[in-house]
């Protein structure tokens, strides 16, 4: 019993220098420096927060987000990359992709969608306007196709129809700005 005692005693300086340091230093719901202390690990992050009050607002968060509800990160890396087997067959729409990292594009899209569907790391990319200024050849009819593949790859996935249309409701609500440069073209 003596020596299982000093061996825990070892052993607990390693389990302590060895437990997850937070992936940040500023709090994300105050944006005050964060203690420490207060932690929450999501998806393989672990996260630090300014006071218990933060933590319990990014957990529910987390919890009540359609992010989570659609499975995590797991489930919007299988939904995108299904996604674009669908795009990338689409001759409508697959010479817009023709000059465009496929594997950047990927996690772009990745990226975007989980910070709009409410998962924990926030969109720092191009706002959609920007990211489609070079795009002035898009129409409803382009814009249409690509939901109509993200709807479809949502389907197969066997996602909650009420999931879905949220997803989808956010997905239209990005229509004016991913065409605002083929309409202020035409007029």
């Amino acid at each position: 019993m003596k020596h299982l005692l000093a061996l825990l005693a070892l052993a607990l300086p390693l389990a302590a220098a060895d437990a997850p340091k937070a992936s940040n230093t500023v709090c994300p719901i105050s944006g005050k420096p964060v203690n420490p202390s207060i932690t929450y690990a999501y998806e393989g992050v672990t996260y630090a927060f300014a006071e218990d009050a933060c933590r319990t607002k990014f957990v529910s968060a987390r919890e009540n987000s359609l992010y989570h509800k659609l499975g995590g990160k797991a489930a919007i890396d299988a939904a995108v990359d299904a996604f674009y087997v669908k795009v990338m067959a689409d001759k409508r729409v697959n010479h817009f992709f023709e000059d465009v990292s496929m594997p950047k594009q990927h996690r772009k899209q990745k990226e975007f969608l989980s910070a709009a569907f409410g998962g924990p790391i926030p969109w720092t990319g191009k706002d959609m306007r920007e990211a489609h200024r070079d795009l002035p050849d898009l129409t409803d009819e382009h814009f249409n196709a690509i939901a109509g593949h993200l709807q479809s790859t949502l389907e197969d996935l066997k996602v909650d129809k009420a999931l879905i249309d949220q997803v989808m409701a956010i997905a239209g609500s990005t229509r004016a700005d991913v065409l605002y440069h083929s309409k202020a073209a035409k007029r």
